[in-house]
Parts: C-alpha cells; structure tokens; sequence
C-alpha cells in the first residue's frame, strides 16, 4: 500500500515488523485470535514464542481502546508500540515497550513474559500459519 494511503497505526505497525524481523521474528499485522479481537501485531519467535503487539498513534488512540487486556490470553509477551512523542506514562505498567515510526523501532523494556499453555499455543501457532499461507496464496493467485 502506498505510504500516504496508511493510517498512523499501520505506520508504526510496519515499523514494528521491520523491528521486529530484525530479531529474528515473523510477523503478522492485523490477526484475530477470536471473534471480537483484532491485534496490530502478533509475532512468531525462532523457538515458538508469541507476541502481541499493540500499536497507539496518540493519547485519543489509546484510551478508546478498551480490549487490549483481551490480548494478553494468546501471547507470550505483550507490547504496546508508540511514537517517539507519545506521552508513554499514561500506559499501564506489566507490558513491553517499543518506540516506532514508519520505518523501525526500538524495544525499550520487555515486560513479564507469561507462556501460554501448550493447547493455546497449537492454537494460535496454527492460526498463525494458516493466515500466512492464505495471505500469501492470496498475493499469488488475487483472482482465487
């Protein structure tokens, strides 16, 4: 999609990939885990770990949301993703932190990982995988 065409979440979400590709991760924008639940970001790690991150363009952004606490039940680790200018201290303490733009980031904290039980994590492993492959199949054959 053209740059100018992307909403301010979508641009930090692609910088969140490319960031997070770096890292050795595989990333997904736009996952639903289940009815009612859309994350910005879902990653999946060189040794299965899963992370979740959530991406907020401004204050207004962020506290309209109101699922975000829905999320942390289908990762390992969960993140919000900001702008460099975001005022970061009106987020909630116990998740990781990533500042990003357009074209990168920077993980500045971790936050607690939580692993997720072995049936949630085949789960969503699979779910994953399967949106991959459709979305590539997708990209090969648009007619499909």
């Amino acid at each position: 999609m053209p740059d100018d065409l992307l909403m301010p979440g979508q641009r930090i979400a692609r910088g969140v990939c490319r960031l997070l590709r770096s890292h050795d991760f595989a990333c997904l924008d736009e996952v639903v885990p289940k009815p009612g639940l859309r994350v910005d970001v879902m990653a999946l790690g060189p040794k299965g770990e899963i992370w979740v991150v959530e991406c907020k363009s401004c204050r207004a952004d962020f506290t309209s949301d109101r699922k975000w606490q829905g999320y942390l039940d289908w990762c390992d680790r969960f993140f919000w993703a900001v702008p460099p200018d975001f005022p970061v201290e009106i987020l909630p303490d116990g998740a990781g932190l990533i500042l990003a733009d357009d074209y990168g980031g920077e993980i500045l904290s971790q936050g607690p990982e939580t692993p997720l039980a072995g049936a949630r994590r085949k789960a969503v492993t699979l779910k994953f995988a399967r949106l991959a492959a459709l979305r590539q199949q997708g990209l090969r054959d648009p007619g499909l």
